[in-house]
């Protein structure tokens, strides 16, 4: 059996998550890709899948390998490629990975238009709100909203988002708005579940040495920030999301923008991609294609952060203590 071939049965398995879905994806039975896998692992004398009738998972010899079998891959596309020249068109499988908020928002729409321009390109897009190593699992393209480590991969900014802080109207006028993060303390949270935050942080004001964190006691905690903005929206505490998930919200009145002078600095946007992966035809075209609607998303999304005003009849300050049931 050719190795070559054999390892893109191997990495086509772990993409679809079972040895059918790698069947049905290459047009191959699923005993010719059963013989491929065996092959490999004959081949480096070691078991490389943990095999059950409902999903396969890499041994520890196997996720060395896959990793290599991704590079090897990788640059006989890439050779195949530089020998075609300008006469090689996107096509192929454009892997793709983004924060599941983001991806869903802004990158599933982008990769959407794209392939109903590119019909010969297909895509696999994975929200992940954990790290991903591009090239260790074979992602062509990412969305990354943070500060970007010193690395090979290439970096193309698509703007900024900023943490803010937003509750409905009708909340704040049964509660008070808060004008100190101090004021935090009496408020409903709603806290996304899983982002590690146990408190709040917020800059230091003028004149004072460091940031401030504020210790959270959530009222509510979920694991969607969709939810949590729906729970805001409906005047069941305090959020603090990205702008850009609130933007429209806000526009509409549906949200306040509390505590603006206290905003953290902006986190930048971007699309990167792994060294080496530019020059591929499909990658080329969908950055080419993504970075300026991208940029257009963001930009129109950002919501200007200005001091909000308190409602006639609310009571503001640390001191006053809430009033009032949920409305």
């Amino acid at each position: 059996m050719d190795r070559i071939d054999a390892m893109k049965i191997f990495i086509a398995a772990l993409d679809e998550g079972s040895l059918a879905g790698a069947g049905r994806r290459l047009g191959r039975s699923p005993a010719a890709v059963s013989r491929a896998i065996a092959f490999l692992e004959a081949h480096v004398g070691a078991e490389l899948l943990h095999r059950t009738t409902r999903s396969l998972r890499l041994s520890e010899v196997g996720e060395g390998y896959a990793a290599a079998c991704r590079r090897v891959l990788a640059d006989l596309e890439e050779a195949d490629l530089a020998a075609a020249g300008e006469a090689a068109a996107p096509r192929g499988l454009l892997t793709l990975t983004a924060p599941v908020p983001s991806g869903e928002a802004a990158l599933r729409p982008v990769l959407d238009a794209f392939l109903d321009d590119y019909p010969a390109v297909s895509a696999r897009l994975h929200l992940l709100d954990r790290p991903v190593n591009l090239i260790e699992e074979g992602i062509d393209v990412a969305l990354r909203i943070a500060h970007l480590p010193d690395s090979t991969l290439i970096a193309l900014k698509l703007g900024e988002v900023r943490r803010v802080v937003v509750a409905a109207p009708a909340y704040l006028a049964a509660r008070g708005i808060p004008v100190l993060p101090a004021d935090l303390a009496a408020h409903r949270i709603i806290a996304l579940a899983g982002s590690g935050e146990e408190a709040w942080s917020f800059p230091a004001t003028p004149g004072a040495g460091t940031s401030r964190a504020i210790a959270i006691t959530p009222r509510l905690m979920v694991n969607s920030v969709r939810a949590a903005v729906a729970s805001a929206v409906a005047g069941h505490g305090v959020a603090r999301v990205f702008s850009y998930h609130v933007a429209d919200e806000i526009r509409a009145g549906r949200l306040t923008l509390l505590l603006a002078g206290f905003t953290p600095p902006p986190l930048p946007v971007h699309l990167i991609t792994p060294d080496g992966r530019l020059p591929v035809p499909k990658v080329r075209a969908f950055i080419d294609f993504a970075v300026p609607r991208l940029k257009s998303w963001f930009a129109d999304r950002a919501t200007e952060i200005a001091t909000p005003q308190p409602m006639p009849g609310s009571r503001t300050g640390p001191d006053i203590p809430p009033t009032g049931g949920m409305r």
